[in-house]
């Protein structure tokens, strides 16, 4: 098991498949939420559920393995949802060419990244827009839990949300399962997250009638309308569509590496200049995931950001994202148990790794003000736009400026105002998604 490096990162092979099924179970979800997403749009659920735990599996398996980093690959909600009501819905696509489309995004994101262009972003990522992206991720992460347990709920008002019903099973189910990891996290109890899903999960099997045992094993199958290698590459090379390509690319260029970034911060995976060790490999892995994802049938791929839940419980190697991946191909013949974890279980593991994430703000270095308020920025309009690449755009535009205008000049280097105009740009432009 030399391969994951488990003595120079401080780790073992226990430790590691707590993390791996810790991240796997805060992330399960995403094989009946896409296939639901997408089937809203005329997918076949059937095929999308074969295709994402594959995309899931592989390109977990592949990431772990190549760039030995603990972090899942899944299919990103946000472009999940783009493609499904934008794409196909609301532009009138048809499905092939959607594929096509998400094919030839994961081409270009391929080249962006094995042509050292990512690894160049990443490069000039200010420090504060770094934190400042932790900061705000965890603060998403926070309203993602809480708003799928309708602990927040919309108002209808001027001010957008309002505490939901606090008796509420799930809501009760999730504060409580928060306060549990808290004391056991207290108490160092190893695997302590992933113990509270588990129980949660019993929890509601007993007494939620809506947690519902339905069965064990189911073989896998894409059904009779497969998606599999059903993608139009001619079409998607279409002009009108071309723009949609660029648009996909730009976001999950910005929004995995803001992702991979965090993600590889909270494991104390950064060299000694602050970069991603096997950065390269990792952000490669990811691009790859979506090549498959247009093959297949399904959404784009991305790390997710529920990876940290599992860097939170010690997860430092690839291994921790190789046991996620064998846990999606599992799923393949575990189609009935992907219904039963209920969204209250794994709750409580997101909106604590939130929490965790909030202490990148002892990372901001207040001596230098305009940095510290970019990342402020940043992190803050994340939460709000429900948006990591607007967050990102909006910290390194306030960064520019705000150096520019307080005669900071020496502070800024070409290829942080080089990415601020072409964010900027993006928007300006209406291509962001």
């Amino acid at each position: 098991m030399s391969l994951f490096d488990f003595e120079g990162r401080g780790s073992n092979v226990r430790q590691e498949v707590i993390a791996g099924l810790t991240t796997f179970l805060a992330m399960v979800y995403s094989v009946i939420v896409v296939p639901g997403m997408l089937s809203q749009a005329g997918f076949p659920a059937e095929s999308v559920f074969i295709a994402t735990c594959l995309v899931s599996g592989i390109g977990s398996i592949i990431i772990g393995l190549w760039a030995n980093a603990p972090m899942a690959i899944g299919c990103a909600i946000s472009l999940t949802a783009f493609t499904a009501f934008s794409l196909v819905l609301g532009q009138k696509i048809e499905i092939p060419v959607a594929l096509g489309a998400i094919f030839l995004m994961g081409v270009l994101f391929t080249l962006i990244s094995v042509t050292g262009i990512r690894s160049w972003i990443l490069r000039n990522l200010p420090s504060s827009i770094a934190h400042g992206a932790g900061i705000g991720i965890g603060l998403f992460l926070l309203l993602i839990a809480a708003t799928n347990v309708k602990l927040v709920i919309n108002s209808g008002l001027a001010i957008p949300v309002k505490m939901g019903d606090f008796t509420s099973f799930p809501v009760m189910m999730s504060l409580l399962g928060l306060a549990a990891i808290i004391g056991l996290e207290r108490l160092k109890v190893k695997g302590s997250i992933l113990w509270v899903i588990i129980a949660i999960t019993i929890i509601g099997l007993i007494f939620d009638p809506s947690v519902k045992y339905s069965g064990f094993i189911k073989l896998p199958t894409f059904g009779e309308n497969s998606q599999f290698l059903s993608l139009d590459i001619m079409g998607a090379l279409n002009a009108a569509v071309l723009p949609i390509v660029f648009a996909l690319v730009m976001t999950a260029i910005f929004d995995a590496t803001g992702t991979i970034r965090a993600v590889a911060g909270q494991a104390n995976l950064l060299d000694k200049d602050g970069q991603i060790i096997n950065g390269g490999r990792a952000l490669t892995s990811d691009s790859l995931s979506s090549i498959l994802s247009g093959l297949f049938g399904t959404a784009p791929a991305a790390v997710y950001i529920e990876s940290a839940a599992g860097t939170a419980v010690g997860g430092k190697t690839g291994l921790t994202a190789v046991v996620v991946g064998i846990g999606f191909l599992l799923m393949l013949f575990f189609q009935p148990l992907a219904f039963l974890v209920p969204s209250y279980a794994t709750a409580p593991a997101l909106m604590y790794v939130g929490l965790l994430m909030l202490s990148n703000v002892s990372k901001l270095d207040f001596n230098d003000f305009i940095g510290a308020m970019s990342g402020l920025i940043c992190a803050v309009f994340i939460v709000l736009t429900s948006n990591i690449v607007t967050g990102i755009m909006l910290g390194f535009a306030s960064l520019v400026i705000g150096r520019v205008i307080a005669g900071e000049f020496k502070k800024l280097n070409l290829g942080t105002v080089i990415i601020a105009v072409v964010l900027v740009a993006f928007y300006a432009f209406n291509l962001a998604i």
